[in-house]
């Protein structure tokens, strides 16, 4: 408790640390492209394809059945992959991530527009399949090793610490139609061997490490999350389950490798209101936020909470366990909690009431709040509250890897994109931090914004669904240059960062 009262009493004549890490975030399979370049493996994001949020035509997974026939099934709600199917691409679909923005050969000139931002750190993730193709490969892919090695060294080089997500929603195809992905066993080993050589890989280039991204979307997104082709609660249990002890399994490996690396877990930050003050809808908030903290609990105290025993006894879910497990829990904790945050939700007893949806999450329309194009409700309030929480219940530093709002960007008659309504959004929320900071003493490690540069939305597959401060000329048929514009927000951004949070 020493050290969070000592951060308490420095904070109170700064707005944000000194030593505060401004920054923006991304995932490999979001950004990079080069889906089978140097020898990279096929994962669950290269198989989904593209969507459409405003006409709410759902991405989907591809597969071959046996007979050769072709088959698909959408993503969010998941419909459940027939057996004997074997997740595939066609030539006929569009697979998005395959190119992305093209990450994977525009790295260097990305990296110096994040350094001209002023960026502190970079928010991004390993693809596994570049590392093990298959994700059981006897030996990890050395062009993939190398790809890393200069991406990190390319932002060493302008001073901006990575900070690497082992697992960002790329399960390997081989550990899924070999296993059935996390709900066997076998991943965890599997998922150990590439910690130990990404680890003992990068350990003088990346100090602060995330697990699973995400983790609690295993509730939403079970193929998406965990590689799983079956969808009940039995199977999403035991793959939670499987993830928790491979998280801690990665935290006890990375502390005995170098001791001063830390390693986080990630959670989608969710604070829910009550419609009204009918106690059914205070239940409804009690069970809709408890969903995030039993994620955060396990990782955090590294025990199950009481009432998720009971829901399993209840529900008939028998969770497969070895001797050494609950050991193997307490003794991984992690060293921080980092999270994304995007929009708050409401929940109602009354069916009736109108609906929306946001990062995945079906919400009752909100009437104190705007929304998105995309009907995400905008409430910088709700990230001052989730932040309290999180302090309040774990007494641990956390680190906001996500937040930004995805909007239809579009260059003026002269190539300039003016996006007012970004720097807003962003304004609001920096300021909701800043107060959870000074004024309720939150320990903050830093702040990366989703997403730097345009990439492709996860929930829809968009290109046209922007989050990034950087144009890119990519569009939702594939076509596009790659060119890179700088929009408004990005010398917004620049200012934000160059004053410490001082100028907004």
């Amino acid at each position: 408790m020493t050290h969070i009262i000592l951060f308490q009493k420095e904070v109170s004549k700064l707005s944000f640390p000194k030593n505060f890490l401004w920054g923006g975030a991304s995932a490999a399979h979001q950004c990079e492209g080069g889906y089978r370049e140097d020898g990279k493996g096929l994962c669950t994001a290269d198989v989904i394809t593209s969507g459409d949020g405003i006409h709410n035509i759902q991405r989907r997974v591809t597969y071959e059945m046996p007979d050769g026939s072709k088959g698909s099934c959408q993503v969010f709600p998941m419909s459940e992959i027939p057996d004997g199917a074997v997740l595939k691409c066609f030539d006929d679909e569009f697979y998005p991530t395959h190119e992305a923005v093209d990450f994977y050969h525009h790295y260097k000139e990305d990296i110096a527009l994040m350094a001209e931002m002023g960026f502190k750190c970079y928010r991004m993730s390993i693809n596994w399949t570049r590392i093990y193709p298959n994700g059981d490969d006897p030996m990890p892919n050395e062009k993939g090793l190398e790809f890393y090695d200069k991406v990190f060294d390319e932002c060493l080089k302008y001073g901006i610490q990575p900070v690497v997500t082992l697992f960002h929603f790329e399960t390997p195809l081989g550990l899924v139609h070999k296993y059935g992905g996390w709900v066997h066993r076998a991943c965890i080993n599997e998922f150990e061997k590439y910690c130990k050589t990404v680890f003992e890989r990068y350990q003088n280039k990346v100090k602060y490490w995330i697990t699973f991204n995400e983790i609690n979307n295993m509730n939403f997104l079970p193929m998406y999350a965990g590689g799983l082709l079956k969808i009940d609660e039995q199977s999403r249990a035991q793959a939670s389950y499987h993830q928790f002890l491979a998280s801690a399994m990665a935290v006890k490996l990375a502390h005995r490798i170098a001791p001063d690396m830390k390693v986080g877990m990630m959670i989608a930050g969710q604070v829910a209101y009550g419609m009204t003050a009918n106690p059914k809808d205070a239940l409804l908030v009690m069970e809709r936020e408890r969903d995030m903290y039993f994620y955060c609990d396990v990782q955090c105290w590294g025990v199950y909470p009481a009432w998720k025993e009971k829901e399993y006894e209840r529900n008939g879910v028998h969770l497969v366990k070895e001797d050494g497990d609950d050991a193997i829990l307490k003794d991984g904790t992690v060293d921080y909690i980092a999270f994304s945050y995007y929009s708050s939700s409401c929940v109602s007893c009354d069916p009736n009431t109108e609906t929306t949806s946001g990062n995945m999450c079906t919400s009752i329309i909100n009437p104190y709040l705007e929304q998105t194009e995309w009907g995400w409700l905008i409430d910088p309030d709700g990230l001052r509250i989730l932040m309290n929480r999180f302090m309040d219940r774990y007494q641990l530093p956390l680190f906001i890897v996500e937040n930004g709002m995805g909007a239809m960007d579009k260059p003026d008659e002269n190539g300039n994109i003016h996006d007012d309504y970004r720097i807003d959004y962003l304004r609001k929320h920096i300021r909701a931090m800043e107060q959870a900071i000074t004024e309720d003493g939150v320990l903050l490690l830093g702040y990366t914004v989703w997403g730097s540069i345009d990439l492709v939305s996860a929930g829809t597959g968009e290109m046209r669904k922007r989050y990034g401060m950087v144009y890119v000329d990519k569009q939702d048929d594939g076509t596009g240059t790659y060119t890179r514009r700088k929009k408004d927000s990005f010398y917004w951004y620049q200012k934000v960062i160059l004053s410490n949070g001082e100028t907004l």
